[in-house]
């Protein structure tokens, strides 16, 4: 639970087709099994302008998925979302509907002032759950098998998983959350610190850059490192293990050899050296 949420999840394209999926669901699904007491919504009117009706208040309850898959966007920019918390912000979108739901059918038609509002809310919750959770689900499957598909095409076309992975890209916030440099992963070296501050060493053009950004090593290492190459090796060290050619034993300490001219041999402290082993017999080439 304490993992991010596969970035499918929030990628804009596949928002969008949560937002439409979503609504032609909760059509279809009040129009059929008129949920939420909605026959009683409008008595002695024609099916026709039933439909039209119930639409148009399925599609206004539709906006609260709309502002809240929104303002997801615009959070994922700056912080990461875990499993627990797409939980809690699934379960909000449910609650908002439904007190909607509840409101409109307690106060709008005329048969709904002799409702208890109790009931009203727990059956709302009830039908609420079935119109989110069964596409969420459903789109859910489909992101998945769509994104490892895509990684299976890649590696079948001659790339292996780790050449995939390689590819991707490694978002640098400051500590205020926002980004200042995103680099593909295969040119990340190392990242070296002092006090509150940073510097991302990287190939670029073939050759060695540097870049400053206020941000702690603790802070890279729990949200950058899990599902990467990257590595923390010693309190002012994170290394790219793609990048190390040669671990040296000494007297003086273990060091890391890169596979770039003009960079310092990377120490590994005693603390991290079991650490840095697992994952080097992992990723390392």
């Amino acid at each position: 639970m304490n993992t991010k949420i596969p970035a499918y999840l929030y990628e804009k394209t596949n928002v969008l087709r949560l937002i439409f999926f979503t609504a032609i669901f909760a059509l279809l699904f009040i129009n059929i099994f008129q949920p939420f007491g909605s026959q009683n919504w409008y008595p002695n009117i024609s099916q026709f302008k039933y439909f039209f009706f119930s639409s148009l208040i399925i599609l206004i309850g539709m906006l609260v998925v709309v502002i809240s898959r929104v303002i997801m966007l615009a959070y994922v920019k700056k912080h990461d979302i875990l499993y627990w918390q797409y939980a809690l912000w699934v379960l909000a979108e449910i609650v908002s509907m439904s007190l909607f739901y509840s409101l409109f059918s307690k106060f709008i038609p005329k048969e709904g002032m002799n409702r208890d509002f109790i009931e009203i809310f727990h059956n709302s919750t009830i039908n609420t759950s079935l119109v989110l959770l069964l596409p969420y689900s459903i789109l859910w499957l489909y992101f998945s098998w769509r994104d490892k598909n895509l990684m299976l095409q890649k590696i079948t076309q001659g790339e292996t998983v780790a050449e995939v992975q390689k590819k991707s890209m490694i978002a640098f916030p400051d500590e205020k959350g926002e980004v200042k440099i995103t680099i593909v992963l295969e040119n990340l070296l190392f990242v070296d610190s002092a006090d509150n501050y940073a510097t991302i060493h990287y190939l670029n053009k073939s050759k060695i850059s540097h870049f400053l950004i206020r941000n702690s090593l603790k802070w890279m290492e729990e949200n950058l490192t899990k599902d990467s190459a990257l590595v923390r090796c010693h309190r002012s060290y994170i290394v790219n293990l793609d990048k190390v050619k040669v671990l040296r034993k000494t007297k003086d300490g273990i060091f890391l050899e890169l596979d770039a001219l003009n960079t310092p041999d990377i120490p590994v402290s005693k603390t991290y050296y079991e650490r840095v082993m697992n994952k080097f017999s992992k990723y390392s080439v």
